[in-house]
């Protein structure tokens, strides 16, 4: 009875710890985010200055506005209802389409947002019935649609299409000059950084592997690539890629980093100059997105499917998927760490900035210092490829391909489940904070034949990183089984 009592008072004593813990990550998350607020609006004039100074022009960012439609050199960024559109104007008149996430200048402070909900309640009734009026102005006829541009992508497209503005220098003075990061400015081809291995001469079948958020090929090349059978290297070619804006791939500044230039990039570097005709997509985090348009451009050819803690969060009705989204990767909070880390990196253009200008130019000092402390123990590819990016690389790609795709994510997954006939399969670390397991559930909800395995004690990185050896013999028994 007694240890009953007992195991009550703890069970009350946790739940109430709980509870208090949750209340200071509030309260603390939220001066910590008013004083970021107001320190990337300084951040943002501290920049334009130093760019005039340094470049004769300040580097256009997203603070400003949304303004009416003006036309660029070419093309033309539209607005409608929160969905936002390159549209492209070619030689022949044709109209191309590039989603862009309203994220990139749609990111109220933290203190508004509280405001904004505090007052919601009380102007339901009212925007009830502004939107009945609304309604029936429309069927009236009197009302007509209101296309929205942001002027910073006019002016990065200005300088892009139509020479009216000189391009800015690569690199850039915030970022970094070494060889490795700008390796691609040497090269007469504009194509991705591509590491091959395996079969060489009588090649059977490709695979194609495509890192994350911030990283690199070497998340694969560097632990994979050497634990993979000889059998296996003697039959799959194996292609692990640098995304567009990461590691030795190219890094234009000014790129949109739009989910098309990703895909033409890839598509460029790999499946047409190798001639891939049909090819297995291992994806992780990130790239799994680009893998399921992928799979999608290419229904014919993908013979199996493996996604590492695939971002995948289903947006309830009425919420705009972009924000929803971006609140989701991005809570605002500071706790856990990798929140705190991907809150900076989504809601504040200036701060994270200044983080690369810090960490991505100076990589080398950090390679060298870690090297250092652990006495050469370390290797570094980790570093090198959360080091290795610019800026408008990592900002740009953030928003318009897990933001800016939100909306498109569960068209991917039917189209997978409805017209590719491969072998899906979904692995998740059971610690992962940045991707919650219940992600890969959720694309399992999509695609029922899809194999989600679930691993304990790891996380978004470990998932692949400490286990390599096991897990290269459970992706050559995926590709065998594909056959």
């Amino acid at each position: 009875m007694v240890f009953l009592c007992e195991m009550a008072v703890m069970d009350q004593t946790i739940v109430v710890l709980t509870l208090i813990g949750r209340v200071v990550n509030e309260v603390v998350s939220f001066i910590v985010f008013s004083v970021l607020d107001l320190l990337d609006f300084l951040l943002c004039y501290t920049y334009k200055v130093i760019d005039f100074f340094v470049e004769a022009e300040w580097k256009p960012c997203y603070c400003s506005s949304a303004k009416e439609a003006i036309t660029s050199s070419g093309k033309i960024l539209v607005s409608e209802q929160g969905e936002s559109k390159i549209v492209s104007l070619t030689s022949s008149y044709k109209l191309q389409l590039e989603e862009i996430s309203d994220t990139l200048y749609t990111r109220p402070s933290l203190a508004s947002e509280v405001s904004k909900s505090t007052v919601n309640e009380l102007k339901r009734l009212k925007l009830e019935s502004t939107m009945i009026q609304s309604c029936e102005k429309i069927k009236k006829g009197t009302v007509r649609s209101t296309f929205t541009i942001n002027s910073t992508i006019v002016e990065m497209l200005q300088g892009k299409i139509g020479g009216g503005q000189r391009s800015h220098p690569i690199p850039r003075w915030s970022d970094c000059d070494c060889k490795t990061c700008n390796s691609w400015a040497s090269c007469c081809k504009d194509t991705l950084f591509v590491k091959t291995d395996g079969a060489k001469d009588n090649v059977q079948e490709d695979v194609l592997f495509i890192h994350g958020f911030i990283s690199s090929s070497a998340f694969w090349t560097e632990t994979l690539f050497p634990k993979f059978s000889k059998s296996a290297k003697s039959i799959y070619r194996l292609f692990a890629i640098d995304l567009l804006g990461f590691g030795r791939s190219p890094k234009p500044n000014d790129s949109l980093y739009t989910l098309k230039e990703h895909l033409d990039m890839i598509e460029g570097s790999v499946l047409e100059p190798y001639k891939v005709k049909s090819f297995h997509i291992v994806a992780h985090s990130l790239g799994c997105i680009l893998a399921l348009a992928l799979a999608v451009k290419h229904p014919g050819s993908v013979k199996s499917l493996t996604l590492l803690a695939p971002p995948y969060f289903p947006v309830p009705k009425g919420e705009q998927a972009t924000q929803y989204v971006m609140r989701r990767v991005a809570p605002r909070r500071v706790w856990p760490l990798i929140a705190f880390g991907s809150s900076i990196a989504c809601w504040y253009e200036h701060v994270s900035r200044t983080v690369c200008l810090l960490i991505c130019k100076n990589h080398r000092l950090w390679e060298f210092l870690t090297k250092l402390v652990t006495r050469n123990r370390m290797r570094t590819y980790l570093i090198e490829g959360f080091c290795c990016h610019t800026h408008n690389a990592a900002w740009h790609t953030l928003h318009n391909i897990i933001c800016g795709a939100a909306g498109k994510i569960e068209g991917y997954l039917d189209v997978v489940q409805d017209r590719l006939k491969c072998e899906v399969t979904i692995f998740h670390g059971r610690d992962d904070e940045l991707i919650p397991v219940e992600c890969s559930h959720n694309v399992q909800s999509r695609i029922p034949r899809a194999r989600v395995k679930v691993f304990e004690k790891k996380d978004h990185i470990t998932i692949v990183v400490g286990r390599q050896k096991a897990f290269a013999r459970e992706l050559e028994q995926i590709w065998k089984n594909s056959k």
